[in-house]
């Protein structure tokens, strides 16, 4: 029968003794000082003590006993606790009088699931601030281990180790060597910095020696946050050569740090920076950069993108998003990413479950070329609030709601220039009823009133105003059955009767110059995307929804939907699909299979069956393989800027070609032109101690600011100390070759 002994039950020599054994559980376990600790990281070794809050040890062994010589022994699988620190040795000595502790392995040190010591045999001094360990090896993690042949153990913070090889790769018994490892003649742990210190040391691959360090220092990968060099990228592209970027990585403090990014080519200096900052309630993150290259000699260009979320009291949040950039091809010069328009805008909102509001400024920045600007709404300006209100004697749900919004052109031209102020007071009551065996009524009532305060175009007088009442009856059936093998089926035929009298002038469309007929707005009374234009007259709504499930993950569901109205209305394009007394015809649906693959698709279909619009999105994935891809097709539509056909292909997909190596492409492809818009393919390489990625993309489109492109890129990272750990599906076999 095992001895279970704790600390209260020894006498006064045993529990010294005891104390001290269950303290060796430091000897390699780093403990960073308060100062440096992490909100969840334990105190600093005797931190505890101090405050009263030492955890109970408990020792475990075959045997314990004191000798004629007054020593402390433990033998037969012995076992300390302490805390979440665990020691397990064949045997454990503790001379009082000279207070050595001399432990004899196999010695297995525990913290936690980060930390792990294996040694043969151990020699401390009574406060295990000093002592050796011989045959050592400390393993982070789980997967980067430093094995020395001694360790020693100074000042109860530095754990010195001579001779050692640092690796994260897995080491095969039979002597071959790992992948890459660091040698060095010593190299020292500091505990409470978590920093690793190598002298004179090599890189070796395969045991080749590649680099040598005279000096070399690395965080310890317990450490998540640590000022140092990032992985480096080398990229080479056919306008800005080959060039490399080195990321600097300054931490700040527990909540801040900085990034700064030098790259250097042939063609470019460019310095990038990056700045991140948290708040008790709230974060921002503020990146750019500055260079000057060869594409546009003499001018200064760059980047600023700004992002910032806070919760303020009272439940209001604000948050802010600025991009700007020093000319058009800026972006896609230097691989970022590549936007039509850059946002900026700052936002105030407040949602609870009865009222919304939100007030915003928004900025447009226009990198098209040959695009004017000064004839664009740059600058728009939005506040809208709405509140629900729960009337008792007529039931139901009141909703009453404000909405303004300003656009401004900075052109003064006429007609160009037009600068639009927009109020909208709206209130609507909804109520619903369930009859029967099932059948829902929806019946809405409302009330819009709009005023449009128009300048710097002649076609519109000074001011417009609408009202607009309206009022809509929407009756639904749903109904399920239930199959044999637990398939669900679900059916329901809906209708809808809508009414809506406009009265007032034409207003300027600025907002709702793009519609979509979807299932979501199958059943509104009015389908343009916003308040500038408005649905006239009455509208007859009638669909079906259908779905089936099954018990294995197997499901489907369609929507199929029209809209029959009195007066066509002439705001509606062609190919929206709503021009006409009688709409498209709109079908819509999904496959979900429970093997990886989903298909998504809609499409519109005039009365001769032809398409308006199609748009499908299908996405496949099993153990190996990854591949998604969408299909769009829009026809000629003047009144939304297409002149011609758009019928474009997108295709993004990877392969597990080994568990090592994965294979990757992706590809735009504009069918209507027959050519290519980008390509591209890439190879990673990845077992549980290293990463290396290759990457081919090619941009064909041009302007006359941006030219096409060829990109090729290649990063390689060591696992455990600059990446995220690897699995053990990528550990390399050490079967024989």
């Amino acid at each position: 029968m095992r001895a279970v002994i704790s600390a209260q039950a020894l006498p006064v020599a045993a529990a010294l003794a005891l104390s001290l054994l269950c303290a060796a559980l430091l000897i390699a376990a780093p403990r960073p000082g308060l100062a440096q600790a992490r909100p969840d990281a334990r105190p600093a070794a005797g931190t505890e003590a101090a405050a009263g809050t030492e955890p109970p040890a408990m020792l475990v062994a075959d045997r314990v006993f004191i000798t004629r010589d007054r020593k402390l022994v433990a033998e037969g699988a012995v076992e300390a606790f302490q805390g979440d620190i665990r020691l397990s040795a064949r045997r454990i000595t503790f001379d009082r009088k000279t207070g050595q502790l001399t432990i004899e392995g196999p010695i297995r040190i525990d913290q936690g699931d980060r930390i792990i010591v294996l040694a043969s045999a151990a020699e401390m001094d009574r406060g295990l601030r000093n002592g050796l360990l011989r045959g050592a090896r400390m393993v982070f993690d789980q997967q980067v281990q430093l094995a020395a042949l001694q360790m020693v153990r100074v000042g109860g913070r530095y754990t010195q180790l001579y001779k050692t090889t640092v690796t994260s790769c897995h080491v095969c018994a039979d002597g071959r060597p790992p992948l890459w490892q660091i040698r060095a003649r010593s190299v020292t742990h500091d505990q409470q910095e978590r920093q690793l210190y190598f002298k004179g040391a090599q890189l070796r691959v395969l045991d080749v020696p590649v680099f040598y360090f005279p000096a070399l220092r690395l965080p310890d990968p317990s450490l998540e946050r640590a000022t140092g060099f990032l992985i480096p990228t080398i990229r080479t592209t056919s306008q800005l050569s080959t060039g490399i970027r080195v990321p600097y990585f300054f931490r700040i403090g527990d909540h801040k740090d900085l990034t700064v990014t030098p790259y250097v080519s042939s063609r470019t200096k460019t310095l990038g920076l990056r700045y991140r900052q948290a708040f008790r309630r709230g974060r921002i993150e503020l990146e750019g950069a500055f260079t000057r290259d060869k594409l546009i000699p003499g001018d200064n260009r760059g980047y600023f993108f700004g992002t910032g979320q806070f919760e303020l009291n009272n439940r209001f949040k604000l948050n802010f998003d600025a991009k700007t950039a020093s000319d058009n091809a800026y972006l896609v010069d230097y691989g970022l990413t590549e936007y039509d328009r850059l946002r900026s805008e700052l936002e105030l909102t407040r949602t609870t479950r009865d009222n919304a509001l939100r007030a915003a400024v928004t900025h447009y920045d226009s990198l098209i070329d040959g695009e004017d600007e000064s004839r664009l709404p740059t600058l728009i300006t939005d506040f809208s609030f709405e509140q629900r209100i729960y009337p008792r004697p007529l039931g139901g749900e009141l909703r009453l709601g404000i909405d303004q919004r300003n656009y401004h052109r900075t052109s003064g031209l006429n007609i160009f220039g037009r600068d639009v102020h927009r109020l909208t007071a709206d209130a609507e009551w909804r109520r619903n009823w369930i009859f029967g065996p099932g059948l829902r009524a929806d019946w809405i009532m409302g009330v819009s009133a709009d005023r449009f305060d128009i300048q710097d175009d002649a076609t519109y007088p000074g001011s417009i105003d609408r009202v607009t009442p309206r009022a809509s009856l929407s009756l639904r059936y749903p109904m399920t059955r239930v199959s044999g093998g637990g398939v669900t089926h679900f059916l329901e035929p809906l209708v809808q009767i809508g009414w809506s009298d406009l009265s007032g002038a034409a207003a300027p469309i600025d907002e709702s110059g793009f519609v979509e007929f979807d299932q979501g707005n199958l059943l509104s009374l009015s389908r343009f995307p916003s308040s500038d234009v408005r649905e006239d007259g009455t509208t007859l709504a009638a669909g079906v929804n259908w779905a089936r499930y099954t018990a294995s993950g197997w499901q489907a569901n369609a929507t199929l939907g029209q809209v029959f109205r009195g007066l066509a209305d002439p705001n509606f394009s062609t190919t929206s699909g709503l021009s006409g007394e009688s709409s498209a015809l709109l079908v819509a649906g999904q496959i979900l299979m429970d093997r990886g693959l989903s298909l998504t698709g809609r499409s519109l279909l005039d009365d001769s069956l032809r398409f308006n619009k199609v748009e499908m999105r299908g996405a496949w994935s099993s153990q190996r393989t990854r591949v998604s891809g969408s299909y769009l097709w829009l026809g000629v539509d003047p009144v939304e800027g297409r002149t011609a056909d758009v019928s474009e292909f997108w295709f993004d997909g990877s392969y597990r070609v080994s568990t090592t190596w994965t294979a990757s492409a992706n590809l735009r492809y504009d069918i209507a032109d027959d050519s290519a818009s980008s390509a591209g393919v890439g190879l990673t390489y990845r077992n549980e101690c290293v990463t290396v990625d290759l990457s081919l993309n090619r941009r064909y489109t041009s302007s006359t600011s941006v030219e096409p492109s060829t990109d090729f890129g290649f990063t390689i990272a060591l696992s455990g100390f600059a990446v995220e750990s690897g699995t053990e599906k990528y550990r390399r076999s050490c079967g024989k070759s």
